[in-house]
């Protein structure tokens, strides 16, 4: 077993006993699920952000990429997190606003990537697709090369097809939702 193997094992641990909220909720889709994944829960703990960062720098370090982002309050741990761990040294980090600002520069694209640069986008739990899909779509409208798309959690729940053919590149996830809830009851 490997360094990426030990790692991916410990954030699925650190997911099952910190994110995975057993219960009925409405998912940002307005669909209800009989379970909430809130990746947020273990990535801002210091042994899930490292986790999640070594993992996430190294696919990006497989990819050639020279940034890590994806849409706003989603991707910004992910991204520091990535830069943050020696795995990730040389990458820049970013973020895809909601709504562009009124004043400033006005960019929907924010942090120290610029265009042209190949990236990674990010995302922490994946269900539908359809945030990450707007930020892929606002992340190529600036000029960026998408080279990968990376979730931490997949919900399996179709959002992985739409991704990759959003961004014209390969989708992955560090887990799924089989990973965390084996036994759950919608399986």
């Amino acid at each position: 077993m490997d360094k990426k193997d030990v790692t991916r094992d410990h954030l699925i641990e650190l997911l099952r006993q910190h994110s995975l909220v057993p219960g009925e909720v409405t998912l940002s889709s307005g669909a209800t699920a009989s379970y909430y994944v809130d990746v947020r829960r273990t990535i801002m703990q210091p042994a899930g952000l490292t986790a999640a960062g070594k993992l996430i720098a190294i696919h990006a370090t497989a990819l050639d990429c020279s940034a890590v982002g994806g849409p706003v309050m989603a991707a910004i741990p992910l991204a520091c997190a990535a830069i943050a761990v020696p795995e990730g040294r040389g990458l820049n980090g970013f973020f895809v606003r909601k709504e562009r600002k009124e004043h400033g520069l006005q960019r929907w694209v924010e942090g120290a990537a610029k265009p042209g640069d190949r990236v990674l986008v990010v995302e922490d739990t994946v269900t539908t697709g359809g945030s990450t899909v707007s930020a892929i779509e606002r992340i190529r409208d600036e000029g960026f090369e998408i080279a990968g798309v990376l979730s931490v959690v997949d919900r399996l729940a179709g959002g992985a097809e739409k991704i990759a053919e959003a961004a014209g590149a390969p989708y992955e996830a560090l887990t799924t939702i089989d990973d965390l809830y084996p036994d759950r009851p919608d399986k």
